[in-house]
This record gives C-alpha cells, structure tokens and sequence, in this order.
C-alpha cells in the first residue's frame, strides 16, 4: 500500500477513536435534552447545553449520527439515542400533513411551521438510517418516507426536474436542497425495493448533470430562478468547494448504480475542481466559496467542506484505483483534526479565518453528522481497500 493509502488508514483509526471515545459519550451525555426530549442545537466549549429553538434539520441528523455508531464499535446506549432522538422528533416536528416543519422550542411547541424542502429530504433520510437498524420500526419508516415523498411529488414538483423548495414557489431555486434528496433516495434504494427511490434518485442526478454543473469546468453553481437558470448576478455565480465534494460523492455512488460512466467522469471532474481551486494553500482547508471563474468569493473555511472532501477523495480511491485520491481523503482528514483539537474533547471548531485562527463560539450540533459520514466512509473504503 502506499503513503497515501497508509496516511489515510491511520488517520481512520484516529477519527474513530476521537468517535466513540470521546463525542459519542459527550454528545449523549451533555448534548441530549434528557429532560424535554432531543437534543441541543450547541454545546459550549466547556462541554454544556446551549438553551434556544431547534432547527427540523438537526435532530434528524442526529438520529442518523447515532444509528452509525454501533458501526463504528461505540458501545454506549446508542440504540437509546436513536430512539431518544426520534421520539421528540416525531412529537414535535410532525405537522398534521406528514411533512415536517422548520423549528421548535425546547418544549416542542412549534416555532416555524414552514416544510422547507431541506427539512423534508433529512425527515426521509433519518427514516431510512432508523430502518436500517431497527427492524421492528422498519414498516413504520417506510410509511414516513414515502407520504413525505408522495406530499413532495404532489405540490412541489418543478415541471422541468426537481423541486420547488417552498409552497408557493419563490426564488431562489438551490441546489443544496436537492442533493440531500438525492442523498435520501440513495439511502432508501439501497434498503428498500420500492422503485420510485431510483426514479428519483435518478431525476435529480439527471438535474445535476443538465442544469446544476458546468460541463467543462466542473463547477456547480448553488442558486438559480424559478426555471433552473442560474440566479441573476454574484448569488449565480457563486460556487462552494464543499459542495463540489459533497455532490460529486454523490454523483459517484449514482454512477456505480447505474453504470453510468459520464456520471463518473463529471463527478471526478467536479472533485477535481474543488481539490484545485478550493483549498487555502497556507493551511491546507477547503475554503467555504468560489466564483464560477474560480475566483474567491469567501476565503473562510467552516468544519463540514473538510468532511465532505474526505468522502469524495476515499470513495474516488476507491472507484478508480488512483492513489492520488488517497491523499486528497487523507489531507482531508488531516485538515478536520485541527477543528476537533479543543479543550473539552469531543467537541469542535465551526469556523477558521483564512488565517488559521478559530471564530471563538459554540460547538453546533448539526456538524455531527458531518463528521460522522466522513468518518463510515472512509471507514468503509479503507476496510474495502485493505481485505
């Protein structure tokens, strides 16, 4: 095995340990509301609740982020946090049509009951991680997910592809949003055989292909108008590394679905673009957003581009057998560990300036999930790589 390779597996063992030794037990300690249900949008730096409202798209991360960590050899309650999790969930976010709103307070009590279409994409992957695991509820998840989908398909859908993200439609379109669907749709494809997962799952990636990433730059752009244009002015240019990785893992799993190898070549070329143009060379970071001509938009680096660059580097080692894609997942990994050196460990960092230093604040909840994708991906390829 290579350097890369060697940097890679190592740095798996650490981030698994940094896992189940120190964040699982803090987070299921300290981060779940063992009082009112849920979990906590942040934990300060010295290991404690921050009280406010909760976001419909935390808990549901949270709910996938425990399902996994049996996986990941933590022996704690993590069966209890599941459930934990997704009680509250469906207490409190439920609306009376299936979908899910947007936000509440510590005791449930609704907030925002707008369904944004993100919210509902997490609703539906946070069902097929508890189906996974939980057989018991498996009927139960799969009658969330599909009347959520079926909600979705009957007043949201865009009549060139896609979704509008609320209802009535208004601009800007994103694409952020339906890459987490896509992300939904692969999860449920790969436990479920109800074919309208694919076909879904199948749309969206045909979207991304068409109307989201510029074919010979590679560079997906985030907004656009009503009718899949890119949104007018500098909010139409903008491109964001992390999602050039996030997107292009996707992309990748799809391709090896479907066998479509120009999915394969335009998710490479995407990640290719991002580990380029991406990545501040003083401190070796994905940076948070480009230009579509490759010029910096913000030169700031948040902690989930970095994870996401692990994903797409590991899964593309392991498609196409070329070792420089280990030692993207590996400088990926090397670059997370800075944001998870802090005083209380199993916390981390959010936000580096361009200059290396931390914004000083809150750990958010909602990284969580983040890291741990990163972490059973790179698991799961170096395992595959190593047998």
């Amino acid at each position: 095995m290579t350097n890369a390779f060697a940097d890679a597996a190592r740095l798996r063992d650490r981030l698994k340990t940094w896992a189940t030794e120190a964040a699982y037990p803090l987070w299921w300690k300290a981060g779940a509301d063992h009082k009112k249900g849920g979990f906590f949008e942040k934990l300060d730096l010295d290991g404690k609740p921050v009280q406010g409202p909760r976001r419909g798209r935390v808990l549901p991360r949270q709910i996938y982020s425990y399902s996994v960590a049996g996986d990941l050899g933590w022996a704690g309650p993590w069966r209890e946090a599941v459930e934990h999790g997704l009680s509250f969930y469906l207490t409190a976010y439920r609306r009376p049509d299936g979908l899910f709103r947007a936000l509440v307070g510590p005791d449930g009590a609704s907030l925002d009951d707008t369904a944004a279409l993100y919210d509902q994409a997490f609703s539906m992957f946070a069902a097929a991680a508890v189906t996974r695991i939980a057989p018991e509820r498996a009927d139960e998840m799969r009658q969330l997910a599909t009347a959520v989908r079926a909600k979705l398909i009957a007043t949201r859908k865009h009549p060139q592809g896609g979704f509008y993200l609320t209802d009535p439609p208004s601009a800007p379109q994103g694409s952020n949003e339906h890459m987490h669907l896509l992300e939904a749709c692969l999860a449920w494809s790969e436990i479920d055989a109800d074919p309208v997962w694919r076909d879904l799952a199948d749309e969206i990636a045909e979207l991304a292909l068409s109307r989201f990433i510029q074919a010979e730059s590679g560079m997906l752009r985030e907004f656009f108008d009503l009718d899949w244009n890119p949104a007018p002015g500098r909010e139409g240019r903008i491109c964001e590394p992390g999602h050039q990785f996030e997107w292009g893992w996707l992309l990748l799993r799809w391709g090896k679905l479907t066998g479509r190898e120009d999915a394969t070549a335009a998710a490479l070329r995407m990640i290719e673009a991002g580990e380029t143009h991406g990545i501040n060379e003083d401190n070796g970071v994905a940076i948070n957003a480009l230009l579509d001509d490759f010029s910096i938009d913000d030169p700031n680096a948040r902690l989930w581009p970095q994870t996401e660059r692990i994903k797409a580097g590991a899964l593309a080692a392991e498609i196409t057998g070329d070792q420089r894609w280990w030692a993207m997942a590996a400088a990926g990994a090397e670059g997370l560990m800075a944001y998870l050196r802090t005083p209380t460990p199993g916390l981390w960092r959010d936000k580096m300036r361009p200059n290396g230093d931390f914004v000083d604040e809150p750990a958010p909840a909602s990284s969580f999930y983040h890291i741990l994708c990163a972490i059973v991906e790179l698991d799961r390829a170096v395992s595959a790589a190593q047998a």
